[in-house]
């Protein structure tokens, strides 16, 4: 086996998580738990987004690090156009989550705390106007990552 199988596995795996936890939580979960009362919804998605959340950030750096590794061993010159547009795409997919870490997601466990289910009601429609942009991030990504080499030399 050499490194880069290696490689595109653990990149394809923290893809698969990461994504397909927000397919699930945006049109799965999402519409399931509006038939909660706020208390109940805002404790369910704060406790499922904890659990979400951290394999996110292992995903982010397998993903991170796989990719980089694989680009870096190819080199960036002979890398196909897909692999820089999925750096890109990848890195505005992290700073899309890093933004729903450090704003909406402390806003919401704060909400839940303190029992202020509006604040933690538009707390969570931020996470999921984020979320729904990732999962347009991450489609667009998936086509140019499959159908752009298609187009390659």
């Amino acid at each position: 086996m050499r490194l880069h199988h290696l490689m595109l596995f653990l990149h394809l795996l923290g893809v698969i998580v990461w994504v397909g936890g927000m397919a699930f939580a945006w049109a799965c979960l999402r519409p399931a738990a509006g038939a909660l009362a706020p208390p109940e919804r805002l404790a369910l998605w704060v406790a499922v987004l904890k659990r979400f959340f951290a394999m996110v950030w292992v995903s982010v750096a397998l993903v991170a690090s796989s990719g980089l590794t694989m680009l870096v061993a190819t080199g960036f010159a002979r890398a196909p156009l897909a692999w820089h547009a999925m750096l890109v795409s990848g890195s505005v997919m992290i700073a899309v989550f890093v933004s729903i870490w450090f704003g909406p997601w402390p806003a919401l466990c704060a909400a839940q705390a303190g029992q202020d289910w509006a604040k933690g009601a538009a707390a969570l429609g931020r996470i999921r106007q984020r979320v729904a942009l990732n999962l347009l991030l991450a489609s667009i990504t998936l086509a140019v990552a499959t159908l752009g080499l298609a187009f390659q030399p």
